[in-house]
């Protein structure tokens, strides 16, 4: 077997568990939320946040929320 079978868990800990698996995910989607709906100086500039938060994973989405978020602005 690839993966190793998971120890029995209470609802609790399984929640625990998927919560924290999920963490990593956030910034990504709350990056490709943000930069869909926002305006930036050129078109280029927002696909490229865009893909980025798509195509690498982790990385892309928190460089988004450190740089990008301060790029773009609410339409008006």
């Amino acid at each position: 077997m690839i993966l190793p079978e998971l120890p029995a868990m209470t609802p609790g800990q399984l929640a625990l568990f998927l919560g924290l698996m999920a963490l990593p995910i956030l910034p990504n989607f709350i990056a490709i939320w943000h930069s869909f709906y926002r305006v930036f100086p050129t078109h280029t500039e927002k696909m490229f946040w865009f893909l980025l938060a798509i195509f690498v994973p982790v990385l892309g989405g928190i460089a988004y929320l450190i740089w990008g978020r301060k790029r773009g602005h609410k339409p008006s």
